[in-house]
C-alpha cells in the first residue's frame, strides 16, 4: 500500500507503540484519526484526535460517524490500544478482569463492526490488531491478560480468512515486552532499554502496511534478544 494520502485510524495513541505508530504514518503522508482518553503531548495538521472510551460501543460509535462524515474511505485501521494488570488469577479484580476484557477485546469488534462494511464495500484495505507474546504462550500471574490476547488472536485468524475475498488484509501482532509504560501495573517488571523500543515496533507495521497488495503478513512475532555480556578473560 502506497501509505501517502490514505486515511488512517488507530486507537490508544498517547504513548508508546500507537504514538509511534501514528508518527510514522503522518511523516509517510497519511492522515490519520487518533482514538483514546488521553489527549497526546503532540499535534499535526494531519492529526486528529477524538476523545473516545474505547470500552464504550457508543462512544466508538459516535468517534467512527464523525470521521466517517469527512471521510469516504478508511484504507487502515489499527487497534493498538491494550492494558494489563499482574498477578494470580484468584487476586485479580472483577474491575480489571473487566478492563482488559472491554479494552483488549470488546473495543476491537466494536472498531472492526464500524469499518469492515466501508472497506468490503471499496473493496480494500488493512486492519492490524496488536496482541503480545502473551497471546503465543500461557504465562503465570498473566492469566487473564493472556486470556484476552488469545481472544484478540482468534479473531484476527478469523477475521483475514473471512475478509480476503473483499481485499482486505487482517494481520495480528505479537511484541515481546517493549519499553513503555505498560508495566505500570506490575511492581515487579520495569521497562529497561533492552526491551523492545516502540518506534522499532512501529517500523515494522509500516512495513507491512506498504507490503503489495498480493503480498499478506498476517502474524507478526517480534521479541527482544537480549544482548551478550562480556566475554570472559
Amino acid at each position: 500500500m502506497e501509505l501517502n494520502n490514505k486515511v488512517a485510524i488507530v486507537t490508544g495513541v498517547s504513548k508508546g507503540i500507537g504514538k509511534a505508530i501514528v508518527k510514522q504514518l503522518l511523516d509517510n503522508g497519511t492522515t490519520v484519526y487518533g482514538l483514546g482518553l488521553n489527549k497526546p503531548d503532540y499535534v499535526h495538521a494531519s492529526f486528529v484526535f477524538i476523545e473516545t472510551d474505547i470500552r464504550d460501543f457508543k462512544q466508538v460509535s459516535h468517534a467512527m460517524n464523525q470521521i466517517l462524515e469527512s471521510q469516504k474511505e478508511i484504507h487502515i485501521l489499527i487497534n493498538n490500544a491494550g492494558l494489563g494488570y499482574f498477578g494470580f488469577l484468584e487476586d485479580t479484580t472483577l474491575d480489571e478482569w473487566h478492563q482488559m476484557f472491554e479494552t483488549n477485546v470488546d473495543s476491537i469488534f466494536y472498531t472492526c463492526k464500524h469499518i469492515l462494511p466501508v472497506m468490503k464495500k471499496q473493496q480494500y484495505g488493512h486492519i492490524i490488531n496488536i496482541a503480545s507474546t502473551a497471546a503465543l504462550e500461557g504465562m503465570a500471574q498473566v492469566s487473564v491478560y493472556c486470556g484476552t490476547k488469545w481472544a484478540v488472536k482468534g479473531i484476527t485468524e478469523s477475521l483475514w480468512r473471512e475478509c480476503r475475498d473483499f481485499k482486505i488484509k487482517v494481520s495480528c501482532v505479537y511484541p515481546g515486552s517493549t519499553q513503555t509504560d505498560f508495566f505500570r501495573n506490575s511492581p515487579n517488571i520495569k521497562p529497561h532499554e533492552y526491551m523492545l523500543q516502540p518506534n522499532d515496533v512501529a517500523d515494522m507495521i509500516i512495513y507491512s502496511l506498504k507490503t503489495p497488495d498480493n503480498f499478506h503478513q498476517v502474524n507478526l512475532e517480534v521479541r527482544p534478544l537480549q544482548p551478550k555480556g562480556p566475554k570472559k578473560a
